[in-house]
């Protein structure tokens, strides 16, 4: 058994001042005031548009972003409509061969705090169980059960990537819903942090969206 930490990586390349300047223009069709687009003008006018709530104008850009993170988030993850997804197969995968190490990768729990003896406990069993059910996968493939078959058995900790990709208005409506404290917190482990990347480099349109404490 492996366990390792979820991790975040931007797929699409990011140069926030093309963003914006691509928002302006698509926006100034409405109005038809492209006359009025100078070098420094994006970023004053999309300002406008986020104030407004005009977010059909920021729709005109996508993002992908690949997300290494447990199968029970993955299963909130798609519940966004709005949005393309291509996701590690359990159906094709088999776990037992050897580019997999031959071993269930599993994604570490945040909620515990192993510097708590109670917390510490949980983990254990936790553990336990994994380790039961990499045994039993594998001894279901041994005795000739195909891999969609022995996936029956594999828990929501088992580790997956996706790659997901959204508009900058459903990647705005993502981040409301999942940074939020009333979020699942592995969920909240992998949205602060794309959020955090997106506002680093795509200026104003994420700024106003702030993460629950």
């Amino acid at each position: 058994m492996n366990i390792i930490e979820p991790q975040i990586f931007i797929e699409s390349p990011l140069d926030g001042a093309e963003i914006l300047k691509l928002i302006e223009r698509a926006g100034r069709t409405a109005y038809k005031s492209e006359d009025k687009i100078t070098p420094e003008s994006a970023e004053k006018f999309t300002t406008m548009l986020i104030n407004r709530g005009h977010f059909s104008v920021i729709e005109h850009y996508s993002v992908s972003v690949r997300v290494i993170c447990d199968r029970g988030v993955t299963h909130e993850i798609v519940r966004h409509r709005l949005a393309s997804y291509t996701q590690e197969s359990t159906r094709y995968c088999n776990y037992t061969k050897g580019k997999f190490g031959n071993e269930l990768t599993v994604i570490k729990p945040i909620f515990w705090d192993l510097k708590n003896p109670n917390d510490v406990e949980k983990y254990e069993i936790w553990k336990e169980t994994i380790l039961k059910i990499e045994y039993a996968y594998n001894r279901l493939i041994e005795l000739g059960s195909t891999p969609q078959q022995a996936r029956s058995i594999l828990p929501n900790s088992l580790k997956t990537e996706i790659v997901m990709t959204m508009n900058l208005r459903e990647w705005r409506h993502f981040f409301e819903l999942r940074t939020a404290t009333s979020a699942h917190p592995q969920m909240r482990e992998i949205a602060i942090p794309i959020l955090e990347k997106f506002k680093s480099k795509i200026p104003i349109i994420f700024d106003d969206i702030k993460p629950s404490s």
